[in-house]
């Protein structure tokens, strides 16, 4: 019996979210029910990140242990026969005995996919969030950046949240093309904390929000003014990282 790491890419188009729920699809519940089939035994798996419905990933960790006597090539593949084409298996490692995917991580990085031109894509709509209107990508980067340390975060996450301070390693929006990318790196996130950036960011790209006005928001914890939330298809876990090792994930545009 050992601690069996997994990384995971899946889309979450289609999914509410990756913890289990009862008599709804989840990433977690089709993940256990692979290992089960595969196997013989059904347990719990642990996550880096609780992605919410129709978020995406790349590197997702997950961790669970288990008894397994064969190469991790052969429980690769296996687990990518029997699990829906939407969700594989990337990677497996046997972890040290005290590894658990979230608790263990000292960092995670997302993404969020801004699809920004006047025609839409039948091809990303579930996968980018489509803005008709130009943005202005330098005002968008340096209002980001304003994240950048260890700070309270209150602003951008739901009332219930009770410890709001984040260590922001690195928060980034540039554009490749006619897509534009934000992308922070922080040691945890808040709930929807990546969703309410991108809103106040959009507002700020369409020239609704002054960068000011959003420093100040932060500083304050105050909402008023800012913009909803951005929608949950455009958003990427992409990257896990743990000490002494290096980031786990991969990479999207």
């Amino acid at each position: 019996m050992g601690v069996l790491r997994l990384v995971l890419e899946y889309d979450g188009a289609r999914y509410h979210g990756f913890q289990w729920q009862p008599n709804v699809p989840t990433v977690q519940g089709v993940l256990e029910d692979a290992l089960a089939r595969v196997t013989g035994q059904r347990g719990r798996v642990a996550a880096a990140g609780r992605t919410d419905t129709g978020v995406h990933a790349l590197g997702q960790v997950v961790s669970c242990r288990l008894d397994w006597q064969r190469g991790l090539d052969d429980l690769v593949r296996a687990l990518d026969g029997v699990l829906p084409e939407d969700v594989a298996v990337v990677a497996a490692s046997w972890a040290e005995p005290g590894f658990h995917a979230r608790f263990s991580a000292s960092g995670r990085t997302y993404r969020y996919v801004i699809l920004n031109r006047v025609a839409p894509s039948p091809l990303r709509r579930l996968h980018a969030f489509h803005v008709r209107q130009s943005l202005d990508v330098t005002a968008m980067d340096e209002a980001a950046r304003l994240l950048e340390g260890r700070r309270d975060l209150a602003v951008l996450t739901g009332p219930r949240a009770q410890r709001t301070v984040r260590d922001v390693r690195r928060a980034r929006c540039w554009r490749e093309g006619d897509t534009v990318l934000v992308e922070v790196e922080a040691d945890a996130f808040l709930p929807h904390m990546m969703r309410h950036l991108v809103g106040a960011l959009l507002d700020i790209g369409r020239g609704r929000l002054g960068v000011g006005a959003f420093a100040r928001a932060v500083a304050t914890g105050e909402r008023r003014g800012l913009g909803p939330a951005a929608p949950p298809h455009g958003l990427y876990l992409m990257r896990v990282t743990y000490d002494g090792g290096p980031a786990i994930g991969g990479d999207v545009t």
